[in-house]
């Protein structure tokens, strides 16, 4: 009797506090923050544009002007109230997943509180119907765990899929570059040749590093910021090769030719290596799928009489 009183006191303010969470996250969900694409927008018009800034402030939409930085500045104070000694892994994540819809650190860690406050709220207001106040705070609590935990392991999976995409493409980018080279292109615009032939996550980072050195930035140091956005083996090794050749004074192209050599090899040998691998996936799916559903199959119809002889004998016994 208790447990329904302080139930039916307090259900109105965690309804209230719960709705409010579920507008926010609805809100966000139709006008998501693009703040963040600030630096990058910057960075890429360079690359293929003779202004800029060509694009007027005033010539964009409201959402763009108005909406958006409302969102973001929602977003920010939330992220906000956590504490900060995550932030740079946060930051490095991100860049590394590469800033999924614009998103700061700030707002990746708003969206984790929303969505965390729009699954408590739904799960409340589902189980809310027949089950008693500690049944419906159980479930809210787990829905809110999870809406709190979905975004880390979304951007975890962006992480990883891009890291797999760079390091396919990475051998036919060196291969282009060259190619490219030894056509007489210097490394700049043979970069960003590769950069306008595929549209793919190490293409982006080729512009980004073109963008970076027409806007003043040494070579070296593009090359080293596009080693530590990625962190992929293959690419922070080439990186490395590429700029101790540039200060021992060896020809580009004689290290391209030979890093591209070794990173075919390295594919064909992690080929190789998957290929070996498949044969023992496939005995753990014979033996725990393929083989019980044949011995079904086969033994299934003898079964009852089987059953049946070993009855008669052990009854005759």
């Amino acid at each position: 009797m208790a447990t329904d009183l302080l139930f039916t006191g307090i259900a109105p303010l965690i309804s209230a506090v719960l709705t409010g969470l579920a507008v926010v996250a609805i809100w966000m969900a139709l006008a998501p923050a693009s703040s963040g694409k600030a630096m990058n927008t910057r960075l890429q018009g360079f690359v293929g544009r003779s202004d800029p800034l060509e694009m007027d402030e005033m010539g964009q939409s409201l959402k763009t002007r108005a909406v958006s930085p409302i969102i973001h500045k929602v977003l920010s104070f939330l992220g906000g109230l956590l504490p900060k000694r995550n932030m740079e892994e946060l930051s490095a994540k991100l860049t590394q997943a590469g800033d999924p819809g614009g998103l700061t650190v700030l707002d990746f860690v708003g969206l984790r509180l929303i969505l965390a406050g729009a699954a408590a709220a739904g799960a409340f207001f589902y189980f809310a119907r027949d089950n008693t106040f500690l049944v419906v705070l159980r479930n809210a609590m787990i829905a809110m765990l999870l809406g709190f935990m979905l975004p880390k392991f979304w951007l975890s999976n962006l992480i990883k899929k891009r890291k797999t995409e760079i390091a396919r493409a990475l051998p036919d980018a060196l291969d282009m570059l060259t190619i490219g080279v030894e056509a007489g292109l210097a490394f700049e615009s043979a970069l960003l040749r590769v950069g306008d032939q595929w549209n793919n996550a190490l293409s982006q980072e080729f512009r980004r590093v073109v963008s970076e050195m027409r806007v003043g930035v040494p070579r070296n140091e593009s090359l080293r910021r596009l080693a530590e956005r990625t962190q992929v083996e293959d690419l922070s090794t080439f990186v490395a090769v590429l700029i101790q050749s540039n200060m021992l004074g060896v020809s580009i192209s004689q290290v391209l030719h030979t890093q591209a050599d070794q990173m075919r090899l390295k594919r064909r040998q992690h080929a190789e290596e998957q290929a070996h691998a498949a044969t023992v996936k496939i005995v753990v799916v014979l033996v725990f799928f393929v083989l019980p559903s044949l011995f079904i199959v086969v033994l299934g119809p003898a079964a009852p009489r089987i059953a049946d002889a070993l009855s008669m004998a052990s009854g005759g016994r």
